[in-house]
């Protein structure tokens, strides 16, 4: 079954009592037992609900996955994954990635003991020296947030294997539509579904997929004792969502080349990120592992702060905004906004500079947001 069909089909069986052809919102807490001292697939909303269950086996399917569980948001998503973590154990990370997942790390793992090496991900010789007895996981971000940074998942992939470490993905950037992880030798897969998964920032949300039974078993312990799960209608916007993803990828990444181009070489440019670019660093390995580029183009304007809000304040369709994803597009100031929570020095050292400008692409017409962006820089 191919990407397209599987995202309208996997999980949404016409409903049986009613035969309705979309999966019905089961916005119920518990369920009635059908007979005294017999189990059932879903007795209780906070274990499971058929709703989160269609949207959690379609994900699933989308990336070639055998197991997903659907969260309340996306670094709920992520707690789950690292809480497999014991106090003294290390995990080894791109210092280039989702300020969310930077604080998570750094503010509420590290207290609790566990111990982060945050490396260039795409030095593979210092990625091996960095781990330890004590290390026990890889994480990575590919696409990264905001600078587009391409990390080799499959090389990465052989040295976890090497040293008996578990490898994580965040996946969001790409999408299942453009890169499946599972496939290249990650463990694990995350999501903040918030993104592009439901694609119309309407919901915020989180997904893990796995193929593991072993990590499905103890990430689903933890889904279901700490209950930041995906309510239902939250679960069945994502569903929504998601059946459109394939038509909504495909449009974000042609938007994503028409800005890319005329970016490309502006007077008021001067440096330039898109990894569909031969110049760009690790596009070869872009290439290879993925089958599109992407819907987020990030640029730096020439001057600083007062040039950045200037441009802000000109542009009359894209919106100044935290999010990406959505079918609206958004322009996003990162040294304040997603990587507020970053020190100083590293933002300097990794060029998450004051004038950085992240574009998440939507899917209205090309012609109209390469003419809002070229009145905004004039």
């Amino acid at each position: 079954m191919k990407f397209a069909t599987k995202a309208v089909v996997v999980g949404q069986e016409p409903e049986s009592a009613h035969h309705s052809a979309i999966t019905p919102i089961y916005q119920t807490s518990t369920f009635v037992r059908e007979e005294f001292g017999t189990p059932q697939s879903h007795e209780y909303s906070r274990v499971s609900n058929p709703t989160r269950s269609a949207l959690e086996k379609c994900v699933a399917s989308l990336e070639e996955g055998k197991y997903g569980l659907s969260f309340a948001s996306g670094v709920a998503a992520e707690h789950a994954v690292v809480s497999m973590l014991r106090p003294g154990e290390h995990v080894i990370a791109p210092e280039d990635m989702y300020g969310g997942t930077f604080r998570l790390f750094t503010q509420v793992l590290e207290p609790m003991g566990v111990k982060f090496s945050f490396i260039d991900a795409s030095n593979h010789d210092e990625l091996e020296a960095s781990i330890t007895p004590t290390t026990k996981m890889i994480w990575l971000e590919t696409p990264t947030n905001p600078l587009l940074k391409i990390f080799d998942i499959k090389a990465i992939s052989k040295i976890a294997k090497k040293h008996n470490l578990l490898l994580v993905v965040d996946n969001t950037f790409a999408t299942p539509y453009f890169q499946k992880p599972l496939l290249l030798g990650a463990d694990v897969v995350v999501h903040s579904t918030t993104k592009y998964i439901n694609g119309h920032s309407d919901v915020i949300g989180g997904m893990v997929i796995v193929n593991d039974e072993k990590l499905y078993n103890f990430i689903g312990m933890y889904q279901k004792s700490v209950g930041a799960v995906a309510g239902p209608f939250d679960a069945w916007l994502t569903l929504r969502g998601v059946k459109t993803l394939a038509l909504r990828m495909r449009q974000h990444e042609a938007n994503a080349w028409a800005i890319a181009n005329f970016l490309k070489g502006h007077p008021k440019v001067e440096e330039l990120f898109f990894p569909g670019f031969e110049d760009h660093p690790n596009h070869h390995i872009a290439k290879e592992q993925m089958t599109g580029f992407g819907g987020v183009v990030s640029f730096k304007i020439k001057g600083g702060y007062a040039e950045v809000k200037d441009f802000f304040g000109r542009l009359k369709i894209f919106h100044l905004a935290d999010s990406l994803g959505g079918v609206e597009s958004l322009v996003n100031y990162s040294t304040e906004m997603t990587h507020g929570s970053f020190p100083i020095e590293l933002k300097k050292k990794l060029g998450i500079s004051e004038n950085l400008i992240r574009i998440s692409t939507g899917i209205e017409d090309a012609e109209d947001l390469v003419a809002d962006l070229k009145q905004a820089l004039e």
